[in-house]
């Protein structure tokens, strides 16, 4: 606020021991002459003048900022987005990917997060413009010495809006004096001639782009987010730019899914899914919608989440494994689906999450359950050879924050398939020391996974193999017995990087087997969903099958190397975590 103008000069302070005018000085002190207290009598004038003209100055000068705005010729080229801002009508809509030499000279209008902003002086300003992903823009604005389009008050407005606010601007397209280094787009920028602000930023953000863009190494449900707030922060990472942990990224979602190498990873999955599907439709499939609740937990047991359902009691689906029995049962020759599947377990792990999305399928079997596995291994080298080139530029976004060694794929016809007996025979002779006496007859555990398939990256160059003839106590009561050794089932996993990433097999069909599979794993085979699901086989006739069911999450999270799975999914599921 500017002082008044003419204010009443203030009252000289007498000395705080002055003697009243004509009173007697008191013993022991001197008389003020009539000399000094002219003086500072005179002082006293001065000095009030000196503020009468001050304030007489402050008040020219907010008078003329006053007129200064209401003559700003380039008002109505910025400000806040409202229903009357106005663009021109020759301003043409385009994507900063699609920017070619025949835009220069034209002008276009942008959508875009303000990426940072600097001024360069009073007189101008530079914005980088993102739209999507990594595209961004220089943004160029310039007070004209006739102040229209733009004028200084123009370029102070724009050089200070908030990073991460959403604006619309008008300019044109032209070509900078040197590549612009700090914006994917480098050999274009925007003169811009018009800026509204559509969507305000916060002063302070939970979380900054440039720590969103950094690797995640804490990935505790348990301890509490780091404080990220910084102010006017620039994208441009720096060594003072903090880690966040994975609490503080799920805190700060916007932020989460506005760094680049989440976008990244999210196209990479989207590619994947897209792969999966093509390669399925080729070979003859039909996709179908199995029901996330179900009247009873599909497979038993207790990692089910059960919820009220009216009067009764409802579960949410822990596989669509029943109900792509029920579609081959139903006439189909070959089926499968794209969904969320739950599990409630309570892992907290890496590797886990209680919502996750499965690619399921199913198919008659017509000679051998091999038939399947061709299938299954099929679908996952197409997306893997596939995946390299569709997805390039991503691929090497995510691996200059995540690095890792290129995940290798055997050469077409030499496929690695190990029985589960060959497989804990190398652990035993090429595997570390404690793994030397590994069953043939149990499961096995995550880390002789991981240390089997270290061995046949090493031993075959891949990371990508088939182990067949699981053990039958490590199976479920509905996988089909080796008839020639009921010992092992005709059952798989395929693997990445030494970490299981799809299970499936040949499943009962005759329901006088099935019943008898269902009591030697200790089930009643009338219990409530049980019976349901033999009953299907006991209604019609039901050619021989099967089928595997393949973690989406864990393909894209292995490819890739991460981490974590939680990076692969767009809104993880834990035991602890709901939100966002």
């Amino acid at each position: 606020m500017s002082e008044p103008s003419n204010p009443a000069p203030p009252p000289a302070e007498a000395p705080a021991e002055a003697p009243a005018a004509g009173a007697a000085a008191p013993a022991g002190e001197g008389t003020v002459s009539k000399k000094a207290a002219k003086k500072a009598e005179a002082k006293a004038k001065k000095e009030a003048e000196k503020a009468r003209r001050a304030a007489e100055q402050a008040a020219a000068q907010a008078a003329a900022a006053k007129a200064a705005e209401a003559e700003d010729l380039a008002r109505d080229n910025y400000g806040a987005e409202t229903h009357e801002t106005k663009f021109s009508d020759d301003a043409i809509d385009v994507s900063l990917k699609n920017l070619t030499d025949e835009h220069v000279g034209k002008k276009i209008q942008l959508r875009a997060w303000i990426q940072n902003a600097r001024m360069q002086g009073a007189k101008m300003a530079f914005v980088e413009l993102r739209e999507e992903g990594t595209w961004s823009i220089q943004g160029v604005v310039a007070a004209n010495p006739e102040g229209t389009p733009v004028s200084r008050p123009m370029v102070k407005w724009v050089g200070a809006i908030n990073p991460e606010s959403f604006v619309v601007v008008e300019g044109t397209i032209e070509k900078p004096a040197v590549p612009v280094k700090s914006c994917r787009v480098s050999n274009y920028e925007l003169h811009i001639t018009k800026c509204f602000l559509h969507a305000a930023a916060p002063t302070v953000l939970g979380m900054t782009l440039a720590a969103a863009n950094r690797p995640i190494a804490n990935f505790s449900d348990e301890e509490p987010p780091v404080e990220q707030a910084v102010e006017k922060l620039s994208v441009a990472e720096t060594a003072a730019t903090p880690a966040a942990t994975m609490l503080t990224h799920l805190d700060n979602i916007v932020m989460h899914k506005r760094s680049f190498v989440q976008q990244a990873i999210a196209d990479i999955r989207a590619e994947m899914k897209e792969l999966y599907r093509s390669y399925l439709r080729a070979h003859g499939f039909k996709e179908f919608e199995p029901p996330c609740l179900i009247g009873a937990a599909s497979e038993g047991g207790a990692n089910v989440f059960r919820l009220p359902y009216f009067e009764k009691e409802a579960f949410l689906a822990q596989s669509p494994q029943f109900y792509k029995q029920i579609e081959i049962a139903g006439g189909r020759k070959r089926v499968y689906s794209a969904g969320p599947v739950f599990r409630a377990e309570n892992s907290n792990t890496p590797r886990h999450m209680t919502e996750f999305t499965g690619l399921d399928l199913e198919m008659e079997i017509k000679r051998d359950y091999h038939e399947v596995l061709d299938i299954l291994e099929g679908v996952l080298l197409h997306i893997f050879r596939n995946i390299r080139e569709r997805c390039a530029d991503e691929i090497a976004l995510v691996r200059s924050v995540y690095p890792c060694e290129e995940f290798l794929l055997p050469e077409p016809g030499k496929e690695v398939r190990l029985t589960f007996a060959e497989g804990q025979k190398l652990l035993r002779e090429e595997g570390p020391e404690e793994f030397r006496n590994v069953s043939d007859d149990e499961d096995m555990s995550t880390p002789q996974e991981k240390a089997l398939g270290a061995i046949i990256r090493k031993k075959y160059g891949t990371d990508f193999y088939v182990l067949d003839k699981f053990p039958e106590s490590a199976r479920p009561f509905y996988a089909k017995e080796d008839p020639t050794n009921p010992k092992v089932t005709n059952a798989y996993d395929l693997f990445m990087r030494g970490q299981e990433i799809c299970s499936g097999g040949q499943r009962i069909h005759d329901p006088v087997e099935l019943e008898a599979r269902i009591r030697k794993k200790g089930i009643d085979p009338a219990s409530p969903g049980i019976k349901e699901y033999v009953d299907i086989f006991k209604q019609a006739g039901v050619p021989a099958h099967g089928g595997g069911g393949i973690g989406l999450d864990r393909v894209v999270a292995w490819y890739l190397n991460l981490p974590s799975v939680h990076l692969a999914a767009f809104y993880p599921r834990t035991p602890r975590r709901l939100l966002p």
